[in-house]
């Protein structure tokens, strides 16, 4: 049974004036042995032994409740009932079972009667599973009550430990309260005492208690600000009168404008008369708000240097100015049409999507991108000649590069060995030393080269322009190799500092190159030009001559066999330019090789030499050539010659020329050789050749015209 239904069980009443109990009735009317039985088992239970003691007759009316009777019993007890019911239940079983085998009428009585027996066994286990319920039922409400108690302990507990925390919160805040006189800044003690009045400060009060203290200087400070707040106000009543009248004087100035721009307009043929134009500068400067940071520094130094040092240096910008614009508008919201898309789809040709070689092509040209406006600087010469610099910006790789062209005023004989001296790739080559301009100056760059497949930017320079490390200086970069960055501030410090010399710089050059190219014109022919000025270092007669001149590359140079020093000493690189010397008389024939630095003539050509002339001679086999190469080579300074010293290579080769016909007049004569002299001695020489390592007088003297030793 649940416990359901024990719960809906009611208390039984069991009557012996034979009316049937309520809730068991049979097939028919309950008579008076069903009674008997009824009240034998209820005995039974109520025996705490087990023996049923049933009366002959039973009692006159009892009642009794379960539940109360469950309080009476003991379980233990109750639980040996049930296993002792159950072993006479299977007990009587058995015996039935047995009786009923044998099939004798004579045992149906003894049948009945252990039947009788084992309907009140099954009344009797009723009865306790009756009384199991009941103590379920009441052991979970004693757990219920219980459970419910301590429920409302806790709840009061929880209760108690809300106030305990709220209580100490608000005591946290009233310990934690600032007040907002804390936040003021008071004026300071002796200041207070100073300057307020006696009746706010009372000192005989204040003095002794710090509340009234600081009440009284609240009051002053109170006070002070009334006397700003009127302040305030009347300065807001002048600020409104001056903003009128900015007001009138920006409506004049408003009109004005249109008449000054007429008078421009008016004034611009005097402008052009008086070559002061005004209007174009000012045009200059409005398109230069939209250069880059590096390009517009390198605009404003140049031209401050040019208004304030260099008349003869102008400075433009070139590039559209739309499209520079057009670099720092937003894009707009591109919204898709499905119409559009729609008609894509109809479309016949298929679109093929890039190729992997295409898309890097692209990305290499996006990150190779130049800003729209570039900056030009024209250095002009006395003699007129114009140097054409023309600055890029890189805006991907954030560095500046340069082109150059230069512009000569009167035609000059084109040279064939020239050819590489006005060049746009080697023109500007080592304009400070180790500057070759072939690498980024930004490590950062290298990265970005990576990404996009670009080995080095020498291979785009054509194109592009060298990124030499001074033009970022003229800009205002400066690139950290120890802390590579991909953006650098431009610095005007940084430019107005190289700026100067820089241009001393590039206009020396421009004329050193001028002057080789006269020269080269000149040696090609035969012909070394040496000026008035250099005749007092020659002799008047010098028989050797030069019979050629040309430029060879850095390959050929290198594997001539007497040029091996001058590579190892690192005076010969490949940025340098090379030239061979051909020096003949008679039979004896000079070779030269020349290697010319770009920073010509502050750095002096260094001078290989190799005499054929009975057998191959050089400095490594020949004292006296060595000699020769010294003469040339270290004693440079001599052959410099006036300021800038431009005629230092042809003053070289004269002395080249002087030095071999001293080198051959000096050679002793061979007895076994009929005829003259070849070579019969012209110079006058104080001593032939001297020391061990005859060594043969190479200097000459002026104004006496003899040869001598150093």
């Amino acid at each position: 049974m649940s416990s359901e239904s024990s719960k809906k069980r009611k208390p039984k009443v069991i009557r012996t004036d034979g009316v049937p109990a309520e809730g068991k009735r049979g097939k028919g009317d309950t008579d008076q042995e069903t009674q008997t039985l009824l009240w034998r088992v209820s005995t039974k239970l109520e025996d705490p032994s087990g023996i049923c003691m049933v009366p002959s007759k039973p009692p006159d009316v009892r009642y009794y409740s379960e539940e109360s009777e469950v309080d009476l019993r003991d379980p233990i007890k109750d639980y040996e009932l049930y296993r002792e019911t159950c072993q006479e239940l299977q007990r009587l079983m058995a015996e039935i079972q047995e009786l009923k085998s044998r099939g004798i009428k004579e045992n149906a009585s003894e049948i009945d009667e252990r039947r009788v027996q084992s309907c009140v066994h099954f009344m009797t286990l009723k009865k306790l599973n009756r009384l199991a319920h009941i103590r379920l039922k009441k052991g979970r409400d004693q757990t219920h009550e219980a459970k419910q108690k301590v429920d409302a302990y806790h709840l009061q507990l929880q209760n108690l430990l809300y106030e305990v925390m709220h209580l100490q919160k608000e005591i946290t805040k009233c310990l934690e309260f600032k007040s907002k006189h804390e936040e003021i800044e008071l004026v300071s003690l002796e200041e207070f005492y100073k300057e307020a009045p006696p009746e706010i400060s009372r000192p005989a009060i204040t003095l002794t208690e710090p509340h009234q203290q600081t009440l009284a200087r609240l009051d002053w400070e109170l006070e002070q600000r009334k006397r700003l707040a009127e302040k305030y106000k009347e300065c807001l009543t002048s600020k409104e009168k001056i903003l009128k009248e900015i007001e009138v004087k920006k409506e004049y100035l408003s009109s004005l404008q249109p008449r000054l721009n007429s008078i421009m307009q008016a004034s611009l043929p005097v402008q052009e008369y008086l070559f002061m134009p005004f209007d174009q500068a000012h045009k200059q400067y409005e398109t230069a708000r939209h250069l880059p940071p590096p390009l517009y520094v390198l605009f404003v130094q140049a031209s401050a240097y040019g208004q304030a040092c260099d008349k003869k240096l102008v400075v433009a910008i070139e590039g559209s100015v739309e499209e520079a614009k057009a670099l720092y508008k937003p894009p707009e919201d591109s919204q898709d049409d499905e119409s559009d898309s729609d008609a894509e789809e109809e479309q016949t040709t298929k679109r093929r999507r890039p190729t992997l070689g295409v898309q890097l092509d692209d990305k290499r040209k996006e990150m190779l991108k130049r800003h729209p406006l570039s900056v030009t600087l024209d250095l002009k010469c006395k003699d007129e000649n114009v140097l054409h610099l023309t600055f890029h910006y890189l805006m991907n790789l954030n560095i500046m590069t340069v082109k150059a062209k230069v512009t000569t005023a009167m035609e000059m004989t084109t040279a064939i060995s020239a050819g590489d001296l006005l060049s746009p790739d080697s023109l500007l080559n080592c304009l400070y030393p180790g500057d070759h301009g072939r690498k980024t100056p930004n490590p950062a760059n290298q990265f970005q080269f990576d990404k996009v497949g670009i080995l080095t930017l020498s291979d785009y320079m054509t194109e592009l322009g060298h990124p030499y490390v001074w033009v970022q200086k003229l800009g205002g970069l400066h690139f950290p190799k120890d802390q590579p960055q991909h953006t650098v501030a431009a610095d005007n410090s940084l430019s107005a500092s190289h700026m100067e010399l820089t241009v001393k710089l590039l206009r020396s050059r421009l004329q050193s190159r001028l002057a080789l190219h006269k020269q080269f014109a000149s040696l090609e022919h035969g012909v070394v030009p040496v000026s008035s000025e250099c005749q007092q270092l020659f002799p008047t007669k010098i028989v050797s001559r030069l019979v050629k001149w040309t430029a060879i590359p850095y390959e050929d140079y290198a594997e001539l066999p007497y040029t091996k020093d001058v590579i190892e000493a690192g005076l010969a690189e490949d940025t340098h330019l090379y030239y061979m010397a051909l020096i003949e008389r008679g039979t004896a024939k000079l070779q030269a090789a020349v290697v010319l630095n770009p920073g010509y003539s502050t750095l002096p050509p260094v001078f290989s030499l190799c005499l054929n002339w009975k057998g191959e001679r050089n400095s490594s086999n020949d004292d006296n050539i060595r000699a020769m190469e010294r003469e040339v080579n270290v004693y440079y300074k001599e052959l410099w010659g006036p300021k800038p010293g431009y005629q230092l290579l042809t003053n070289q080769l004269q002395r080249l020329c002087m030095v071999l016909d001293v080198y051959l007049e000096t050679e002793p004569h061979d007895p076994s050789v009929e005829g003259p002299k070849e070579f019969p001695q012209e110079k006058m020489c104080l001593r032939l050749v001297r020391g061990p390592l005859r060594l043969k007088p190479f200097k000459f003297n002026y104004p006496q015209g003899f040869f001598s030793h150093r």
